[in-house]
């Protein structure tokens, strides 16, 4: 199996993906992005990381997202075996299974959130991953979109069960967190422990200090400086007469 999603948070303006599989590496397999282009999702029976950058580079160009997807993959004549999904910076959303995609395969879309899986044991694991994702609005992205994964996996999932997971999340004013899980009996439960450990200090603070694309510029305050800083008094021994 493997199960995407993509989605903007619509008070933040944040973009986050997360995603799952039966196989090795989903992340950098599957995930690719950034705030000022947009999210993609590029999987399938025989995946084309291409397909998830031209996609991208579509969308920057001034394409939607289901303009943009609809250009990538009807150029592809190998497009039967692959899947794409798509999430603009402005959250507008595109996906495209192909014909032959090992079954049960398929995407749903919603408002800012994009759904998309293959190799699944029916139509309920997507519709599970959108509701999972839908009832914990109260939390963070980050944390909405791993709900997804997990309710997705309750859903049923795939039978060689899971391998490797992943989280991608960029925003204008915020650092990317760039999490993934290459391998693992427990690929879920290590990615929520993964993003526990980046939520805490010292790795957190120190997201917040480096160069975002609305502050290219961003670097720690120096340490204030009293006015009057008191002077420096020698009180090293006398030498020995």
């Amino acid at each position: 199996m493997t199960i995407s999603i993509l989605a903007r948070d619509e008070i933040s303006g944040a973009l986050g993906g997360a995603a799952a599989t039966g196989s090795l590496c989903v992340g950098g397999w599957v995930l690719r992005g950034d705030a000022a282009r947009g999210l993609s999702a590029s999987q399938g029976t025989a995946p084309s990381t291409l397909w998830g950058e031209d996609v991208l580079s579509a969308m920057a160009g001034g394409q939607g997202a289901a303009a943009a997807v609809a250009q990538v993959t009807g150029a592809d004549p190998g497009r039967a075996h692959r899947q794409l999904a798509a999430l603009s910076a402005q959250g507008q959303t595109g996906a495209f299974t192909g014909a032959d995609s090992v079954g049960f395969a398929d995407a749903t879309q919603a408002p800012g959130v994009v759904v998309a899986g293959n190799m699944l044991t029916g139509p309920e694991v997507i519709a599970a991953a959108l509701a999972g994702y839908a009832g914990a609005a109260a939390l963070p992205l980050p944390e909405r979109l791993m709900a997804a994964l997990q309710a997705a996996a309750r859903a049923g999932g795939d039978a060689r069960g899971l391998k490797s997971a992943a989280l991608l999340v960029v925003g204008r004013d915020r650092a990317p967190l760039t999490l993934r899980i290459d391998c693992s009996d427990t690929p879920l439960q290590a990615l929520a422990d993964l993003y526990a450990a980046s939520q805490a200090e010292p790795y957190r603070g120190w997201t917040e200090v480096v160069p975002v694309l609305d502050d290219p510029y961003r670097a720690p305050r120096p340490e204030a400086v009293p006015d009057h800083p008191e002077p420096i008094v020698d009180v090293a021994p006398p030498p020995a007469r």
